[in-house]
C-alpha cells in the first residue's frame, strides 16, 4: 500500500455562527454590483485583514494584477472569500486560517489609489453580494 500522492486541504468546520465577520473595520466605499464583484473598504495602510471564516489558503501572491498583493481562502459550502490590494500577506498557500486570524496588512498593492482592502465572497466561483454573509 502507498500513501497517495496528492493531498487536498480540507478547509477547517466553520465555526457554526452562521455568518462572517467582516475582514476590517472600515468605510465600504465601493458596493458590490455594477460590474464590481466585491466591495471596497477604506482603511489606512498596514491595517491587520482577518480572516472573515475558518479555512484554508488557496491562493497568497500577487499574481491578479488588478487587485496586487492578495489572499483566497476555500471555506465550506463551495464559498471562496478574496482580499486585496495588501501591503504584505502573512500566510501561505495550504495554511489553514481561522476565523478573526490576521492573514494580510491593508495597502495601496495593485491598481488603487488609496489604501484599502478589496473584498470578495465566491459561492462556487460566482461571485455574490458579501452584504448577505457578513454580519
Amino acid at each position: 500500500v502507498s500513501p497517495s500522492r496528492t493531498t487536498i486541504s480540507v478547509a477547517p468546520d466553520a465555526t457554526g455562527i452562521g455568518k462572517m465577520r467582516w475582514p476590517v473595520r472600515g468605510r465600504v466605499i465601493s458596493n458590490f454590483g455594477g460590474g464590481k464583484d466585491g466591495v471596497d473598504i477604506a482603511v489606512p495602510e498596514g491595517t491587520p485583514v482577518k480572516a472573515a471564516e475558518n479555512g484554508v489558503v488557496i491562493y497568497a501572491g500577487d499574481g491578479l494584477k488588478e487587485f496586487g498583493n492578495t489572499v483566497l481562502v476555500r471555506h465550506e459550502n463551495g464559498l471562496v472569500t478574496v482580499y486585496g490590494h495588501a501591503s504584505s500577506i502573512e500566510v501561505q498557500r495550504g495554511q489553514k486560517v481561522k476565523r478573526g486570524q490576521e492573514i494580510a496588512l491593508s495597502g495601496m498593492s495593485g491598481t488603487t489609489d488609496s489604501p484599502k482592502l478589496h473584498f470578495e465572497v465566491r459561492k462556487n466561483s460566482a461571485p455574490v453580494d458579501p452584504s448577505g454573509y457578513l454580519e
